[in-house]
């Protein structure tokens, strides 16, 4: 196989990222934009020792679950992957990465009802609160967009169907300041300019914050763009600047000061109203946040009288949903910022049984079990790398009833998940949640039970 050689493949699955498998003399070659049972025309990009990466040219075959993308640039833009499938394909395309996930990876003995239908959005459409838009161009002619998969090329847009609200009226205004105030853009290749990125987040109420990512913290004809956000955006209530000189791949600073407006937006999940801060995780998709952490509560089987760890804490949303149901809720997350929200997140709603600690979970579980904590229900919601050794000795140390593991990178998910079986529990049950609509990640929720 060679580079630019034009192959006729036959696709038999999707893997991660929504991109069709195929095979050609025994090597997998992954297709972006192919369906399994399609028959394909693609030219080979790059070849590896044991796999390699075609673009798609022609369907010879195409399957009944292809479909014609909403979005006019989705064969540029690498925001997502999958709207060239049905919603239902890329439903049952991440219910099968779970499936192989657990059983290859996690080494479970799962028959395929073992894993249960994804859990759907009601409307895949206008669903996520956050979008990130890099800034290119010039001072005179600026490029708002999304990167072109694979590279840093912004590929410019107008607007964009999975996003909450519009983001035309955003895109107008920075545009409009940024050729007055002649705001350059930020040049990666040369490290120059002042705008790297515009974070655009808001809440199903309609409020909508700006987060500027800017190189120094000057910022010319600051009243100007005000004045053109207030006319342009609905729902504009802050303005916040976050600086960033690092010369790396990594969108926020360090911390943000408020230029205008509130210091934070606000969303409900299942009753309870949590703040919004600019450079604060929160999960993209409120509609199934409050249906995963739903799932999540009824996994966990809670009981009046428990203690609950929450493990990776972050603003405390998870601990504060669980609350009304225990005794005890204790969040451990070591972001000082998302402790601090969730500290106010709780005396908001008069939550006076959670507790949240500044630390890293391997740090302070370990020495919380090692002081004779034993939790009922330890939750897990950590980031993409999975959990740390310490935090599975601690957990089999503990030896809480159940541990609810949530997850958005369900490989590590898997590793984690074979290394407690390992150490005496028993996988029971799992449920996947589209949270990234049309993109590749899905949410799983996993509960494992003492083995006894």
């Amino acid at each position: 196989m060679e580079k630019n050689e034009l192959l006729t493949l036959r696709c038999t699955r999707l893997g991660s990222e929504l991109e069709g498998v195929c095979t050609h003399e025994g090597m997998t070659v992954f297709v972006a934009g192919a369906l399994p049972g399609e028959t394909v025309e693609a030219q080979v990009l790059k070849v590896h020792p044991t796999y390699a990466f075609a673009k798609l040219r022609r369907v010879l075959e195409p399957s009944p679950h292809r479909q014609e993308p909403l979005c006019p640039v989705y064969d540029k833009c690498g925001g997502c992957s999958g709207q060239h499938m049905t919603y239902a394909a890329t439903l049952e395309a991440k219910r099968m990465q779970v499936f192989d996930c657990l059983t290859r990876i996690g080494g479970l003995s799962l028959s395929d009802a073992d894993v249960p239908p994804v859990l759907g959005a009601a409307d895949p459409w206008h669903c996520r609160n956050k979008t990130a838009l890099p800034v290119g161009g010039t001072a005179r002619q600026p490029e708002l967009g999304f990167y072109r998969r694979r590279s840093h090329q912004i590929v410019p847009i107008e607007d964009c169907p999975v996003t909450m609200g519009k983001l035309s009226p955003v895109i107008r205004a920075i545009s409009r300041w940024m050729h007055i105030a002649h705001v350059q853009p930020y040049d990666e290749t040369k490290a120059s300019g002042l705008l790297r990125h515009v974070i655009l987040r808001q809440s199903r109420s309609g409020e909508s914050m700006v987060l500027l990512v800017v190189t120094s913290p000057k910022l010319p004809e600051t009243e100007t763009l005000i004045r053109f956000l207030k006319q342009e955006l609905p729902g504009f209530c802050a303005l916040h600047l976050s600086v960033n000189k690092a010369r790396n791949n990594v969108i926020l600073g360090k911390d943000s000061r408020c230029l205008y407006g509130a210091e934070a937006i606000y969303e409900t999940l299942l009753g309870h109203r949590f703040e919004i801060a600019p450079l604060s995780f929160f999960q993209v998709n409120p509609d199934q946040t409050e249906r995963l952490y739903q799932c999540a509560i009824d996994l966990a089987h809670l009981q009046p009288g428990d203690t609950v760890v929450d493990a990776y804490a972050g603003a405390g949303t998870i601990s504060l949903c669980m609350a009304p149901h225990v005794k005890k809720v204790i969040g451990i997350e070591i972001v000082p910022q998302a402790i601090e929200a969730a500290r106010r997140n709780a005396a908001a709603g008069n939550i006076q049984n959670a507790e949240f600690h500044t630390a890293a979970v391997e740090d302070l579980l370990p020495v919380l079990v090692k002081d004779g904590l034993r939790p009922d229900v330890i939750m897990l919601d950590p980031p993409r790398k999975g959990v740390e050794p310490p935090v599975i000795d601690a957990v089999l140390k503990a030896r809480p009833r159940r541990v609810v593991y949530v997850s958005c990178h369900v490989p590590t998910q898997a590793r984690d998940i074979k290394l407690l079986c390992e150490g005496g529990y028993r996988f029971e049950s799992c449920q996947p949640v589209d949270m990234f609509c049309w993109a590749g990640g899905v949410e799983n929720v996993a509960v494992l039970t003492l083995d006894d």
